[in-house]
């Protein structure tokens, strides 16, 4: 069908839509036809759309509903290339020249003698580009990353074998399908891996993130499943606050269950592999009922990637004998690069890695702390269109630069320790990477959602902070409203505030109070001076992917924040003293 379209050799097929089957087959017909298969993110504005699609030179859209088809109509003019519009998920509302339904597609192809797409498939090389994956860089203009046959299936193959996936022909895995497949993680896990080791895939409902995720999990009880970090943040806050509403002798048992979990998994971590009877009775207990609630108790393989996770949250989990495992790697390397398994597994470690992948810590400083570098079949052929920037990422020796700090501990287990970028670093010239103060004061003060440190070639760090809202289930803004969770915090602490608006006008007592503490707390712990914040301000609003604070992964985008409050950050460094 993409044939008869006209679509031509390395053009884009573009795809803007849900997780669905529609997706795959269209993907994977764009590849097999000769052109690049291109997901678009659907939260993109008609603009955002339009870079890509004019980058790729697409041939040919494929959209999901009406909402998506009015983003490209509005920049359909400005596509040169575009020769047709295919919408999948929903019936058309309007006919229009060169717009298909998905049977009209699928119909379009009849007439194509299967000689003609044999040759085009006989022509193709593994070495050439098949698929762009677009990098939200949290900087300028997305890069598109090619990436070729062979970085796709060996990669889809070297990560499921390295994670132990079952062959369908032993024993099905079965996996659910919600993740942005313009994102490589989503696109190795359910479309290249599942393909590879006869996966069976299930699709999430669109609205799976805003809280239908679990109701699919139980239905599907998936063998294996990747999380980014917000979603088992959610779990884990949707898990507290049930269970912090059940009777006290459940909270008891599910305390001391907790108890016993964390310390015979941490045990376990550290070689010992014995199974204490107080662990026997837990699992009995606790453990099962919680997986069953979750539905992951057919899981043996539960990872998280594409950002950082706290060790607060995997050791939630762990406490739950939920081991999550950290893998680590960028769309640049064809998704996975190091992955941690059951028996070779450390806690904030992101693994080891994967058979074929060899890593390089570039200009390691005297604890070990450099930039990391990867080589492997899994690198990437380079952005498309940017000889430069290809440049700047893979070195003449064919090293790709991750922008990533990180080190090896003595038993080869890789560990990030930052972003290049995103170092702060001070007037008095102190490097100071703010991930590890930012988990720390949040995970000091529970109430609080997100955390920035700022100081950038300033005298002192300060950091701006929100507090955990409810947010609109439509449109993803945050709200006043505080969460359940954070009111009953309040509470504890004897506020009787309900929303965000009147702990920041009354400047709420005992709230700022229990932040000044926290925040005193995690300075004790701080390895120099330079490294304390001084100061402090709450924000209205909380982060998110709406108001632009966050990119389509949730990682957080500084650059985003620093210009947004502007105003806020000027004010911590008006005063002439630095605070002591």
């Amino acid at each position: 069908s993409c044939l008869q379209l006209g679509l031509e050799r390395f053009h884009g097929v573009c795809i803007l839509g849900f997780n669905s089957a529609e997706w795959f087959i269209a993907d994977i017909g764009a590849i097999l036809a000769g052109g690049f298969a291109v997901g678009i993110y659907t939260t993109n504005s008609p603009e955002a759309c339009h870079y890509v699609a004019e980058n790729c030179s697409a041939n040919v859209l494929v959209v999901e509903n009406h909402k998506q088809l009015q983003k490209i109509l509005e920049i359909q003019h400005k596509l040169p290339h575009l020769k047709a519009i295919i919408q999948y998920g929903e019936e058309l509302k309007e006919k229009r020249p060169n717009l298909y339904s998905w049977s009209e597609f699928m119909d379009l192809g009849k007439d194509v003698p299967d000689t003609q797409l044999r040759e085009i498939i006989e022509s193709q090389k593994p070495n050439q580009c098949c698929t762009l994956i677009y990098t939200s860089g949290t900087t300028g203009q997305p890069k598109g990353v090619m990436l070729s046959h062979d970085n796709l299936t060996w990669t889809a193959s070297a990560a499921g074998r390295f994670i132990m996936l079952t062959d369908a022909k032993e024993k099905q895995e079965l996996v659910v399908s919600y993740l942005p497949l313009s994102h490589i993680a989503a696109q190795m896990s359910d479309i290249w891996s599942a393909m590879t080791f006869g996966v069976q895939v299930f699709f999430a409902q669109p609205d799976a993130l805003k809280g239908t995720l679990v109701d699919t999990l139980r239905e599907v009880r998936p063998t294996a499943f990747l999380g980014v970090p917000r979603v088992w943040e959610k779990m884990e806050e949707k898990m507290k606050s049930i269970g912090a509403k059940s009777s006290a002798l459940r909270r008891k048992v599910a305390s001391w269950a907790k108890g016993v979990g964390l310390q015979t998994n941490l045990k376990r971590m550290n070689g010992y592999s014995e199974v204490p009877v107080n662990f026997r009775l837990a699992r009995h207990l606790v453990y099962k009922k919680v997986r069953k609630a979750i539905g992951l108790d057919r899981c043996t393989k539960c990872y998280t990637g594409a950002a950082p996770i706290t060790r607060e949250t995997l050791e939630f989990f762990l406490s739950l004998n939920i081991p999550v495992f950290e893998l680590y790697g960028m769309s640049e390397s064809s998704g996975p690069h190091t992955i941690s398994l059951p028996h070779a597994f450390k806690l904030t470690s992101c693994g080891k890695e994967v058979t074929g992948c060899r890593t390089l810590i570039h200009k390691p400083d005297g604890d070990g702390n450099g930039e990391i570098c990867f080589s492997g079949r899994h690198i990437f052929m380079g952005y498309l269109n940017m000889e430069e920037k290809t440049r700047e990422a893979i070195d003449e020796d064919g090293w790709l630069h991750s922008g990533d700090l990180g080190k090896h501990d003595k038993d080869g287990f890789l560990y990030i320790t930052g972003r290049i970028k995103e170092l702060i670093i001070t007037a008095g010239g102190e490097n100071v990477p703010p991930v590890p103060i930012e988990d720390a004061v949040k995970d000091a003060v529970p109430i609080l959602s997100n955390a920035m440190l700022v100081g950038d070639k300033a005298k002192f760090l300060a950091m701006l902070l929100t507090l955990k809202c409810k947010v609109d289930v439509e449109t993803g803004e945050p709200g006043d409203d505080l969460t359940p969770e954070a009111i009953e915090y309040c509470q504890k602490l004897g506020s009787k505030a309900t929303k965000v608006s009147e702990i920041i006008s009354s400047k709420d007592k005992a709230i700022y109070a229990a932040i000044q503490k926290g925040i005193s707390a995690v300075n004790e712990g701080a390895v120099s001076n330079a490294q304390k914040v001084q100061k402090w301000v709450l924000l209205e609003k909380d982060f998110s992917l709406f108001g632009g604070e966050l990119g389509p992964t949730m990682k957080l985008k500084r650059s985003v924040v620093a210009q947004k409050y502007k105003d806020q950050i000027a004010q911590f460094y008006a005063d002439v003293d630095t605070p002591t």
